[in-house]
């Protein structure tokens, strides 16, 4: 049986509509996952480093628990099993109350899941630092606090810049995981329009490019950051 070519599908209505928003909605999910991701993976990868044994177990365990569940099964859990376990209201507010309940489970669990990740690149970057920084600047009166605030961490994350910028590559491919909660986002809508016009190679094609052109613009302002923000001797930018 012969394949019937048909690349103008991609441009016909409503399956350029259903293409546009699936790629706001990856979009969409990615970013709002990521200032999750971000914001608590740097907390926890700062706590996996302090002098307190019990801030550093706590970190442990999430960084444990959240990296070595696979994504799909967490999001599963999120999804279908965590309203179950709440009180009778509670567990209906977050299936059907809830703003948008798919993209928000959506956009938590993903964030959840790569900030155990970061997490583990911040308490990297932050060992990688010598110990004798945060001496001197004990020594200089400043408090634990603000040698994190002023010494470690703005080193840190300049170090981390390549890793981060993988994990924050990861977090736009993982968003696809999305679909099987009910996210429309790219993927899904490639999958509903070769339902509809059993054209699945045009269609995961055209997914695939718009999963390139994001990707590869992360990755230009990424590389622009890193030449930015480099500092000699401690990263190593792979176009030198």
């Amino acid at each position: 049986m012969n394949y019937n070519w048909d690349w103008g599908v991609l441009v016909r209505e409503p399956y350029l509509e259903w293409l546009t928003s699936g790629f706001t909605w990856t979009i969409v999910v990615s970013l709002t996952a990521w200032v999750l991701a971000f914001s608590l993976g740097s907390v926890i990868g700062i706590m996996r480093t302090t002098n307190s044994n019990l801030l550093r177990r706590i970190a442990t365990c999430y960084v444990e628990l959240f990296r070595n569940i696979p994504l799909l099964v967490q999001m599963f859990l999120w999804y279908f099993v965590f309203p179950e376990l709440l009180p009778q209201d509670a567990g209906m507010w977050v299936k059907r109350g809830m703003p948008m309940p798919e993209f928000t489970t959506a956009a938590i669990c993903l964030g959840l899941y790569t900030a155990s990740r970061v997490a583990e690149q911040v308490r990297a970057g932050i060992n990688s630092i010598g110990q004798g920084q945060r001496n001197a600047g004990l020594a200089m009166g400043l408090t634990p606090a603000q040698v994190y605030r002023y010494v470690l961490l703005p080193v840190a994350y300049r170090i981390i810049v390549p890793p981060l910028t993988s994990e924050f590559l990861t977090i736009f491919k993982n968003s696809s995981v999305a679909l099987t909660i009910g996210v429309l986002e790219t993927t899904a809508q490639a999958r509903q329009i070769e339902e509809y016009t059993f054209q699945g190679f045009e269609a995961f094609t055209a997914a695939t490019v718009l999963y390139i052109i994001v990707t590869s613009i992360v990755m230009l302002l990424m590389r622009f950051v890193e030449g930015r923000v480099s500092i000699p001797g401690m990263i190593s930018l792979g176009a030198k």
